[in-house]
């Protein structure tokens, strides 16, 4: 199971399926509330957790910006974003398990592009 930061616009329907899954998921809402992404980040990294995040901002942080990465960033982008889906959409994306550290994935309806994060 993995070790998981989601951020705070994850709805908590998902945040619970995932906990239920087993896996180990912090939540910005409960640990952080309104934290900025460069705090977001830091706090994947400083707790060695993938970053699950439907903010596209993460990647221009990663890339562009030169911000430190978390272990690996999963970006999030379903057709739907009804609570259901995208409980489906997640544990889909999850369990194809494809070694995210180190990685920024964009996850959308039957497309996976993952590119390696600049050092941090």
């Amino acid at each position: 199971m993995a070790r998981l930061l989601a951020d705070e616009n994850m709805p908590s329907d998902v945040v619970a399926a995932l906990r239920s899954d087993g896996h180990d998921v912090a939540w910005i809402r409960e640990v952080a509330p309104a934290a900025d992404d460069n705090a977001v980040l830091a706090r994947a990294s400083a707790e060695d957790r993938l970053l699950l995040t439907l903010d596209k901002d993460f990647g221009e942080l990663a890339f562009r910006l030169g911000s430190v990465a978390a272990p690996g960033i999963i970006l999030l982008r379903p057709r739907l974003r009804s609570p259901g889906h995208l409980i489906k959409f997640t544990r889909a994306v999850l369990a194809r398990d494809r070694g995210w550290r180190g990685h920024f994935a964009v996850a959308e309806e039957g497309r996976l592009r993952i590119l390696p994060l600049p050092p941090g």
